[in-house]
């Protein structure tokens, strides 16, 4: 136990025995326990595979690499279509974590497999994300535009169609592109 991740597991929360439960499990695994991101995150030879946080409606074990983990339970859930790699379990109950214990000791050990191994997923190019309509139109508008992006790094690429394509209407993507071309076309980022 790392003394700097004491306060996550006293603070107060709705989750504190379910925390310590899953601390207890994961521990018992070998892996060395550290603070990011203000969570428990657990690591092995210093590359993280799993980490505890919690939620409104539940708390969760978040696996690094759970897209590359089996999943005969098919208790690993994608938080949402643009999450590539990681993949959480979540719980609403201690009896829950009691029940799984020895499944989740199974997924930590082959989380740690997968590490050892050296496996990586394999993340989706900026080219496979889908082009808002809005963005698209601009693009076809300006040559200068579309040479700018195509500038960008592909991480950048991805950074900006995400952000683009977050809003449900239309006009707040196009607010959103409008905004951001000036930065575009000076080669920034989303967040330089």
């Amino acid at each position: 136990m790392n003394p700097k991740v004491d306060f996550f597991f006293n603070k107060a929360s709705q989750w504190q025995e379910e925390y310590k439960k899953l601390r207890t499990i994961i521990l018992d695994c070998g892996l060395t326990e550290e603070l990011k991101w203000g969570c428990p995150c657990y690591t092995y030879e210093k590359k993280n595979i799993v980490l505890i946080h919690g939620f409104k409606e539940y708390c969760a074990l978040l696996f690094m690499k759970g897209a590359l983990l089996n999943d005969p339970k098919k208790i690993l859930i994608q938080q949402t279509e643009n999450v590539q790699s990681a993949r959480q379990v979540r719980f609403a109950s201690i009896k829950e974590i009691v029940k799984l214990a020895p499944t989740l000791k199974a997924y930590v050990y082959e989380a740690i497999e997968v590490e050892k191994a050296g496996l990586k997923v394999e993340l989706k190019k900026a080219t496979e994300y889908a082009v808002p309509d809005e963005f698209q139109a601009r693009l076809d508008k300006s040559a200068t535009l579309k040479k700018a992006f195509k500038a960008l790094t592909p991480g950048r690429q991805k950074g900006y169609l995400f952000y683009f394509s977050q809003p449900k209407l239309s006009k707040t993507r196009e607010a959103r592109v409008e905004k951001y071309i000036p930065q575009i076309l000076d080669g920034k980022g989303l967040e330089d």
